[in-house]
């Protein structure tokens, strides 16, 4: 290892430098001072005999070599990450790490209560969310950063032969109005219903957006006279909209549970019409697999499916290994 150019300290460095886009953000981000990193990003550069960062602009550049090396030294930090996970698993979940991914409605409001009841049964393993668009959270279980994720849109198409992807559950999209809207009072709407609300929506561009548009006009709803009055960026923002009157919205029943119980939402049924869209987890078969991962598996996940989600037609009672190949071969066709 002597003869390297780099150690990984430096490759650390690198990289938060890459992240912060300054010199001294990174050193804070560290918690080493300014010049130990100077002076690590010179003795790498020199080690290396090319300059790795263009230094006339305000904020620190990658050079064409610095890029390159950043891109194998991410891979090298990860690879060091999983090593040092698969030696701390042989303390058999007596510690740990189990890093979960979600997309925004899934990590918002359900992942926190899986990730309860897993901290329930073991304590002494850290657990790390990670909440963001499932493009983004895609990327992160192909890069090894996430163990897996449950995610509600569609996997990018260039990682769908990498990934294993497993049908979950079916999560509805109720419609919810105030309590004292006029159809409140009655027990299920008609279609035509619909196009006399106004309604506050998130944007165009999102996943559960585009989900509620393919699934009303599928049963013969013209989503192009649905008034959406407002668009707001968040769904607890719609739910206090729809909860002082401002419209009716489509939201996920995972994210509503609260505010029927407490009696501040009024969920419309709609005659002959039923919104869902498809749950899955996702993992990379190639990437090393923790006990920890495994135990959320095995024990979370059919727990959840069973009482708090509409499952699909066929739900196996334990997520193994071997049944998450098996289902993604069937969805890719592999």
């Amino acid at each position: 290892m002597s003869d390297l150019p780099f150690t990984l300290d430096q490759l650390r460095i690198l990289k938060a430098i890459a992240a912060e886009g300054s010199f001294k953000r990174a050193a804070d981000s560290l918690y080493v001072s300014q010049p130990a990193v100077s002076l690590q990003v010179q003795n790498l550069e020199r080690q290396l005999d090319v300059p790795l960062f263009d230094r006339g602009g305000r904020r620190a550049q990658l050079t064409e070599a610095g890029h390159l090396l950043l891109s194998y030294g991410e891979k090298i930090l990860t690879l060091c990450q999983e090593t040092c996970r698969a030696i701390e698993d042989l303390q058999n979940l007596q510690g740990g790490t189990l890093i979960v991914g979600a997309s925004q409605t899934t990590g918002t409001y359900l992942l926190p209560r899986m990730i309860g009841l897993f901290r329930q049964r073991y304590p002494d393993v850290a657990v790390q969310l990670q909440v963001h668009s499932t493009r983004r959270t895609s990327w992160s279980v192909a890069n090894g950063q996430v163990d897996l994720a449950i995610i509600g849109g569609e996997v990018p198409a260039e990682l769908q032969e990498t990934l294993e992807i497993i049908p979950y559950a079916e999560d509805e999209l109720a419609l919810i109005l105030p309590v004292f809207h006029p159809l409140s009072k009655i027990g299920t709407i008609q279609k035509e219903d619909l196009y006399k609300l106004q309604f506050i929506a998130l944007d165009s561009q999102s996943t559960i957006r585009k989900v509620i548009d393919q699934v009303l006009t599928r049963c013969g709803i013209d989503t192009r006279r649905l008034r959406v009055e407002m668009e707001l960026n968040s769904i607890e923002a719609i739910k206090n909209a729809v909860q002082s009157g401002l419209g009716a919205s489509f939201v996920s029943i995972s994210a509503i549970e609260k505010e029927l119980q407490m009696g501040v939402l009024h969920r419309a049924p709609i005659d002959e019409v039923v919104v869902k869209r498809g749950l899955s987890v996702i993992v990379n078969p190639h990437r090393y697999r923790s006990k920890a991962a495994e135990a959320f598996s095995r024990e979370i996940l059919p727990e959840f499916t069973s009482h708090l989600l509409q499952p699909p037609t066929v739900v196996p009672s334990v997520i193994s290994a071997e049944t998450l190949k098996t289902a993604s071969s069937h969805i890719t066709g592999s």
